[in-house]
């Protein structure tokens, strides 16, 4: 969520900041209406505040007349009273639909974040070169060759999206998650298993709610009355275990990382940069996050993504890194670079993670805060999240990058204590 304060001083470089990612009519029709809903706001609270020091001018004079035996003016009759009640409704009211109002306007991008999107993303580094395949087949031929994925009957049980890994696919699934499990441990970040269901509000602090509200899966009101989803990233689980709190500030930054299963209603494509593991409706990811000072996060962003990066390097990996426009970034977030892995059955590269800064955005909407050694204020913190790494999509990225001729896969060697083997061969 924005600054309110911000918006009254600045409205014009608030607006600037917005139409990189909304069409400007749009960014500055929101801004009226926030405009004119705080104006009312204020004009409400004033009213009612000179009405309640009026009636305790009221009940003080009383109380002094009856001390000194003088027949006291009458109190305020009821329906100055309802006339009270209904002004604080009305506030009410006012209040939640600015509240909403400010809910729905994306983050601000950073100043080095250009407008557009995809189209406008830059690559701002590469590591290594594709490698050279004789005899490119892609990660579904190879995962069905090699006996690690069976598609067919994940969708018997899940339906389209779904898959089920098996055998040493499984176990390389698995070696995968413990691996990055280990490397964020030593890299310095505790490690959380959060709950998968979680309430409305965590889903409304990350800036999912109410926006994307339907691209999650919902529990039934009969069944979670406060309302409760499956957790769609664990960045959503992470900050909202934090919702409410005034942190520590000799303890930020604050890291952590989970890893969870996440579900999301994706548009399962039949692409072919999108077949297999790539895009579904669970998938296994370890997530990493920071709670900065303001001041802290710009180092931040640049470890986390240092971090991020290193562990795709070592398990050999070609891919990129990519600064992506205001457009193609998270509402939430100011900042967002991506890391993608190359794919050579499409000549295309596939994010494994996106690692993003959000500013103070998520934490006003979770109301976490810090408060400086010896004061009294409270300010916000800065949230950063990146995935580390998302599984399913490097797994098909080891796949294609590390099959050789006689249709087995070299494992990467980081992996091969966990996995028994150097190498995948064809089931006979």
């Amino acid at each position: 969520m924005l600054d309110m304060e911000l918006i009254r001083k600045d409205r014009e470089a608030v607006a600037t900041a917005l139409a990189k990612r909304l069409d400007p009519a749009e960014a500055n029709r929101a801004l009226d209406e926030i405009q004119r809903l705080d104006q009312e706001r204020r004009a409400l609270i004033m009213e009612i505040d000179a009405e309640r020091q009026r009636r305790k001018a009221e009940a003080r004079a009383y109380a002094e007349a009856k001390r000194s035996g003088v027949t006291p003016e009458p109190v305020a009759p009821e329906a100055e009273r309802k006339q009270l009640a209904e002004l604080e409704s009305q506030l009410d009211e006012v209040q939640s639909r600015l509240r909403t109002t400010m809910s729905e306007l994306p983050n601000l991008p950073a100043d080095d974040v250009v407008a557009g999107g995809k189209e406008a993303n830059r690559v701002v580094r590469t590591f290594g070169e594709p490698p050279a395949v004789e005899k490119i087949r892609d990660h579904v031929e190879l995962s069905k060759a090699l006996g690690l994925v069976d598609h067919e009957r994940g969708v018997k049980l899940g339906g389209s999206g779904f898959w089920m890994y098996t055998g040493l696919g499984a176990r390389l699934e698995w070696a995968l998650v413990n691996w990055l499990i280990e490397q964020n441990i030593q890299a310095g970040y505790e490690f959380l298993l959060p709950p998968h269901l979680l309430l409305d509000s965590a889903g409304f602090a990350a800036g999912q709610f109410p926006k994307f509200y339907d691209d999650v899966y919902h529990l039934d009101k009969q069944s979670a009355p406060r309302g409760q989803f499956l957790l769609p990233t664990a960045e959503t689980a992470i900050l909202g275990a934090f919702q409410d709190e005034i942190l520590e500030t000799a303890k930020l930054p604050l890291k952590a990382f989970a890893y969870t299963p996440c579900y999301r209603r994706e548009a399962a494509g039949s692409h072919s940069d999108e077949r297999g593991t790539v895009r579904g409706h669970q998938f296994n990811k370890v997530e990493i996050f920071q709670f900065t000072l303001p001041e802290q996060a710009g180092a931040a962003l640049e470890a986390m993504v240092g971090h991020v990066e290193g562990l795709v390097e070592k398990l050999g990996l070609h891919f990129q890194t990519s600064l992506l426009a205001a457009g193609d970034s998270s509402a939430a977030m100011k900042k967002t670079l991506d890391v993608e892995v190359w794919m050579p059955s499409t000549g295309k590269y596939k994010e494994v993670s996106s690692v993003s800064w959000g500013g103070d955005y998520q934490a006003r909407r979770a109301a976490i805060r810090y408060r400086e050694p010896g004061g009294k204020q409270t300010r916000f913190v800065h949230t950063l999240n990146g995935s580390a790494l998302a599984t399913s999509r490097l797994f098909p990225a080891i796949l294609e990058q590390f099959q050789q001729p006689d249709g087995s896969v070299v494992v990467p060697e980081v992996l091969r204590d966990k996995l028994g083997t150097d190498r995948l061969t064809p089931v006979r």
